[in-house]
Order: C-alpha cells, then structure tokens, then sequence
C-alpha cells in the first residue's frame, strides 16, 4: 500500500519520516535533493531504511553512492511490473536487489580507485573550463598543488590528458557539465 508520495527530494524525506513506512522507493534525479541526497538524509534519521533507488539514467558512480548512503537496491524506471514487485519483496525482507546490469556496473566502479573530495572539486574546476591558475586562486591552493591534484586525478580515471578525464567523469557521474553555462549562454 503507498502511504505517501513526494514531488523532490525533500518532501520525500519529510513523508519518510512523517510514515515511517516499511520501504522506500526513491527517484534518483528529483528537484531539490537529488536521491542519493534525500536516501543518505533518510537514513541517517532512520538507520536501517529499506530504500530501493528508482532510476531510468543510472551512472555506476552514482550507483555506488546510493548505495554507500544506505539504498538496498535499484530499479529501472523501464522494469517490469513483476521485476518491481520483485526488487519491492527483496528489500521489504531486508534483502538487496541488484539486477544484474547494474551489479555490472557496480562491479566495474568498485574496481577502480577513488578521487578524494579535494580531487573531485579540483575535478569539477576543470571540467567548468577553469585553468590550474583560477582553480588554485578559487581553491587558496598553489598552481602547484593544483597540478599534482590534476595528475592524481589522471592516474585514477586512468587517463591520458584532462579532455579525456572530463568524459570519463561525465561518463561515470563525477561530474555534470551544464552545456548553456559553457557555451556562454
């Protein structure tokens, strides 16, 4: 039975924790609070949370996160009405779900090394257009140190230069780049 229903990220923390139900399917792409947010702000409120992440556009890195802020499983958007019912009882009895794609690609994140916070925002600079000057001015770091984050950052994506590093992240969910603010728009 649906006890309640949220239009973003924190209206569904709030009527998770206003019901208490016994789960919790979450969009991971929502207004306000993304789903990874509102399922790591749900159960820090409620530990042990049954969250399943709803979710069409899935990126092993935010497959990973979900999972690591305490979601229980995942369901494509494009499921089955008896693959939903599925992953639903899974987690209702306190078991994972993770249909196998995904489990692919968790499988794969999981397998490579992971970018430090201060990386991942050096990261996000570069991807905005930033030089290694703006970023060390925006980050009080020096030119230096920016450059050493820059060539951590390579061997971690396993990358050869900083446009391949870009589309790796973008790939993987690291990062998002708006394409209007880019283009000067």
């Amino acid at each position: 039975m649906v006890v309640a229903q949220a239009d973003n990220g924190l209206d569904a923390v709030k009527q998770f924790s206003l019901h208490s139900p016994d789960m919790g399917l979450i969009d991971l792409r929502m207004p306000l609070m993304d789903g990874v947010s509102a399922v790591s702000a749900i159960c820090q409120k409620k530990p042990g949370a049954r969250l399943a992440v709803l979710t069409s556009q899935e990126s092993e890195e935010e497959i990973y996160r979900a999972l690591k802020a305490g979601a229980r499983g995942f369901a494509a958007k494009e499921s089955s009405a008896s693959e939903l019912i599925e992953c639903i009882r899974a987690i209702g009895e306190g078991r994972m779900w993770i249909p196998a794609g995904i489990g692919t690609m968790l499988a794969k994140r999981m397998a490579t090394r992971e970018l430090t916070p201060r990386e991942l925002e050096v990261l996000r600079r570069l991807a905005a257009g930033e030089s290694n000057k703006e970023i060390g001015a925006a980050l009080e770091i020096t030119e230096g140190t920016v450059k050493v984050h820059v060539t951590h950052i390579l061997e971690k994506l396993s990358a050869a230069g900083r446009t391949e590093a870009i589309s790796l992240a973008m790939q993987r969910g690291l990062v998002r780049v708006d394409l209007a603010r880019a283009a000067g728009l």
